[in-house]
Protein backbone atom coordinates (compact mmCIF):
# COMPACT_ATOMS: atom_id res chain seq x y z
CA UNK A 1 0.00 0.00 0.00
CA UNK A 2 1.44 3.36 -1.03
CA UNK A 3 1.03 6.10 1.57
CA UNK A 4 0.75 9.79 0.82
CA UNK A 5 4.12 10.41 2.48
CA UNK A 6 5.89 7.75 0.38
CA UNK A 7 4.19 9.01 -2.79
CA UNK A 8 5.33 12.54 -1.98
CA UNK A 9 8.89 11.34 -1.54
CA UNK A 10 8.79 9.34 -4.74
CA UNK A 11 7.66 12.26 -6.87
CA UNK A 12 9.90 14.75 -5.05
CA UNK A 13 7.07 16.87 -3.65
CA UNK A 14 8.19 19.26 -0.90
CA UNK A 15 6.26 18.97 2.35
CA UNK A 16 4.78 22.12 3.81
CA UNK A 17 6.91 23.61 6.58
CA UNK A 18 4.95 24.82 9.58
CA UNK A 19 5.78 28.36 10.79
CA UNK A 20 7.84 28.61 13.95
CA UNK A 21 5.48 28.82 16.92
CA UNK A 22 7.76 31.17 18.89
CA UNK A 23 8.09 33.61 15.98
CA UNK A 24 4.35 33.61 15.32
CA UNK A 25 3.59 34.12 19.01
CA UNK A 26 6.01 37.04 19.13
CA UNK A 27 4.42 38.68 16.11
CA UNK A 28 0.93 38.30 17.61
CA UNK A 29 2.14 39.80 20.89
CA UNK A 30 3.74 42.71 19.05
CA UNK A 31 0.36 43.30 17.42
CA UNK A 32 -1.10 43.90 20.88
CA UNK A 33 1.78 46.26 21.61
CA UNK A 34 0.90 48.23 18.50
CA UNK A 35 -2.58 48.77 19.93
CA UNK A 36 -1.09 49.84 23.26
CA UNK A 37 1.11 52.51 21.68
CA UNK A 38 -1.74 53.57 19.40
CA UNK A 39 -3.65 54.38 22.58
CA UNK A 40 -0.74 56.45 23.87
CA UNK A 41 -0.59 58.36 20.59
CA UNK A 42 -4.33 59.01 20.85
CA UNK A 43 -3.94 60.37 24.38
CA UNK A 44 -1.10 62.63 23.28
CA UNK A 45 -3.01 64.07 20.31
CA UNK A 46 -6.16 64.57 22.40
CA UNK A 47 -4.36 66.52 25.12
CA UNK A 48 -2.45 68.50 22.52
CA UNK A 49 -5.66 69.52 20.75
CA UNK A 50 -7.11 70.72 24.06
CA UNK A 51 -4.07 72.88 24.97
CA UNK A 52 -2.35 74.18 21.79
CA UNK A 53 -0.85 77.23 23.51
CA UNK A 54 0.63 75.11 26.30
CA UNK A 55 2.14 72.73 23.74
CA UNK A 56 3.66 75.61 21.80
CA UNK A 57 5.30 76.99 24.93
CA UNK A 58 6.56 73.70 26.35
CA UNK A 59 7.95 72.23 23.14
CA UNK A 60 10.33 75.20 22.98
CA UNK A 61 12.13 73.67 25.95
CA UNK A 62 12.99 70.49 24.04
CA UNK A 63 16.60 70.02 22.97
CA UNK A 64 16.03 68.94 19.37
CA UNK A 65 19.71 68.39 18.36
CA UNK A 66 20.30 66.21 21.43
CA UNK A 67 17.13 64.19 20.85
CA UNK A 68 18.00 63.79 17.18
CA UNK A 69 21.42 62.40 18.06
CA UNK A 70 19.86 60.03 20.58
CA UNK A 71 17.37 58.90 17.95
CA UNK A 72 20.11 58.23 15.41
CA UNK A 73 21.91 56.05 17.97
CA UNK A 74 18.77 53.98 18.54
CA UNK A 75 18.09 53.62 14.81
CA UNK A 76 21.69 52.49 14.19
CA UNK A 77 21.23 49.85 16.88
CA UNK A 78 18.63 48.20 14.65
CA UNK A 79 21.30 47.70 11.99
CA UNK A 80 23.77 46.13 14.42
CA UNK A 81 20.94 43.96 15.75
CA UNK A 82 20.17 42.72 12.26
CA UNK A 83 23.83 41.90 11.62
CA UNK A 84 23.66 39.84 14.80
CA UNK A 85 20.63 38.03 13.39
CA UNK A 86 22.53 37.27 10.18
CA UNK A 87 25.31 35.72 12.29
CA UNK A 88 22.76 33.74 14.31
CA UNK A 89 21.15 32.42 11.12
CA UNK A 90 24.48 31.01 10.01
CA UNK A 91 24.86 29.59 13.57
CA UNK A 92 27.90 31.75 14.37
CA UNK A 93 27.67 32.66 18.03
CA UNK A 94 31.03 34.42 18.43
CA UNK A 95 33.68 36.07 16.30
CA UNK A 96 36.15 33.99 14.32
CA UNK A 97 38.76 36.71 13.81
CA UNK A 98 40.17 39.80 15.45
CA UNK A 99 37.92 42.27 17.25
CA UNK A 100 38.43 44.90 14.57
CA UNK A 101 37.37 42.49 11.81
CA UNK A 102 33.67 43.27 11.76
CA UNK A 103 33.03 40.75 8.98
CA UNK A 104 34.20 38.03 11.38
CA UNK A 105 31.89 39.05 14.20
CA UNK A 106 29.32 36.63 15.55
CA UNK A 107 25.94 37.21 17.10
CA UNK A 108 27.39 37.97 20.54
CA UNK A 109 29.59 40.85 19.35
CA UNK A 110 26.82 42.45 17.31
CA UNK A 111 24.36 42.12 20.20
CA UNK A 112 26.90 43.62 22.61
CA UNK A 113 27.15 46.63 20.30
CA UNK A 114 23.35 46.83 20.07
CA UNK A 115 23.10 46.69 23.84
CA UNK A 116 25.66 49.50 24.21
CA UNK A 117 23.74 51.76 21.81
CA UNK A 118 20.42 50.95 23.43
CA UNK A 119 21.84 51.69 26.88
CA UNK A 120 23.24 54.97 25.56
CA UNK A 121 19.76 55.88 24.36
CA UNK A 122 18.25 55.17 27.78
CA UNK A 123 20.94 57.20 29.55
CA UNK A 124 20.33 60.05 27.09
CA UNK A 125 16.61 59.91 27.81
CA UNK A 126 17.25 60.07 31.57
CA UNK A 127 19.51 63.09 31.02
CA UNK A 128 16.76 64.75 29.00
CA UNK A 129 14.25 64.07 31.78
CA UNK A 130 16.55 65.66 34.35
CA UNK A 131 17.00 68.74 32.16
CA UNK A 132 13.26 69.16 31.62
CA UNK A 133 12.50 68.73 35.32
CA UNK A 134 14.97 71.51 36.06
CA UNK A 135 12.91 73.65 33.67
CA UNK A 136 9.72 72.78 35.58
CA UNK A 137 8.38 70.21 33.11
CA UNK A 138 7.44 67.18 35.18
CA UNK A 139 4.88 64.41 35.13
CA UNK A 140 2.51 66.41 37.34
CA UNK A 141 3.31 69.93 36.10
CA UNK A 142 0.61 70.08 33.40
CA UNK A 143 -1.04 68.05 30.65
CA UNK A 144 2.01 68.41 28.39
CA UNK A 145 4.30 66.98 31.06
CA UNK A 146 1.93 64.09 31.67
CA UNK A 147 1.65 63.28 27.95
CA UNK A 148 5.39 63.62 27.35
CA UNK A 149 6.54 61.44 30.24
CA UNK A 150 3.85 58.78 29.82
CA UNK A 151 4.52 58.24 26.10
CA UNK A 152 8.32 58.43 26.22
CA UNK A 153 8.47 56.70 29.60
CA UNK A 154 6.57 53.60 28.48
CA UNK A 155 8.79 53.45 25.42
CA UNK A 156 11.87 53.71 27.64
CA UNK A 157 10.60 50.77 29.69
CA UNK A 158 10.23 48.76 26.49
CA UNK A 159 13.79 49.62 25.49
CA UNK A 160 15.00 48.50 28.92
CA UNK A 161 13.11 45.23 28.47
CA UNK A 162 14.86 44.75 25.15
CA UNK A 163 18.26 45.32 26.77
CA UNK A 164 17.48 42.62 29.33
CA UNK A 165 16.46 40.28 26.50
CA UNK A 166 19.79 40.88 24.74
CA UNK A 167 21.69 39.94 27.90
CA UNK A 168 19.66 36.74 28.19
CA UNK A 169 20.36 35.80 24.56
CA UNK A 170 24.06 36.52 24.97
CA UNK A 171 24.17 34.53 28.21
CA UNK A 172 22.42 31.62 26.55
CA UNK A 173 24.98 31.66 23.73
CA UNK A 174 27.76 31.22 26.30
CA UNK A 175 25.83 28.63 28.33
CA UNK A 176 25.14 26.11 25.56
CA UNK A 177 27.81 23.80 24.22
CA UNK A 178 26.56 24.09 20.65
CA UNK A 179 24.80 27.13 19.24
CA UNK A 180 21.87 25.65 17.35
CA UNK A 181 18.60 26.57 15.69
CA UNK A 182 16.80 27.03 19.00
CA UNK A 183 19.27 29.70 20.10
CA UNK A 184 19.14 31.30 16.66
CA UNK A 185 15.34 31.48 16.85
CA UNK A 186 15.56 33.23 20.20
CA UNK A 187 17.91 35.82 18.72
CA UNK A 188 15.57 36.36 15.78
CA UNK A 189 12.44 36.94 17.87
CA UNK A 190 14.34 39.39 20.12
CA UNK A 191 15.31 41.28 16.96
CA UNK A 192 11.61 41.50 16.01
CA UNK A 193 10.95 43.19 19.33
CA UNK A 194 13.92 45.54 18.99
CA UNK A 195 12.97 46.64 15.49
CA UNK A 196 9.44 47.27 16.73
CA UNK A 197 10.73 49.44 19.58
CA UNK A 198 12.85 51.43 17.12
CA UNK A 199 9.94 52.02 14.75
CA UNK A 200 7.72 53.17 17.61
CA UNK A 201 10.37 55.65 18.71
CA UNK A 202 10.65 57.09 15.20
CA UNK A 203 6.90 57.75 15.35
CA UNK A 204 7.19 59.31 18.81
CA UNK A 205 10.13 61.44 17.74
CA UNK A 206 8.24 62.80 14.74
CA UNK A 207 5.12 63.53 16.80
CA UNK A 208 6.80 65.01 19.88
CA UNK A 209 9.90 66.73 18.52
CA UNK A 210 9.26 67.46 14.84
CA UNK A 211 5.54 68.27 14.54
CA UNK A 212 5.32 71.46 16.51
Amino acid sequence: MVTTASLSRSVGVQTVQRPNVVAVGTIVWLGSEVMFFAGLFAIYFTLRAMSPDLWAAQTEKLNIPFSTTNTIILVLSSFSCQFGVFAAERLQARRTGKLYQLNKWGMVEWFYLTYAMGATFVVGQIFEYATLVSEHVSLSSDSYGSAFYITTGFHGLHVTGGLIAFLLVIGRAFAVKTFGHKEATTAIVVSYYWHFVDVVWIGLFLVIYVLK
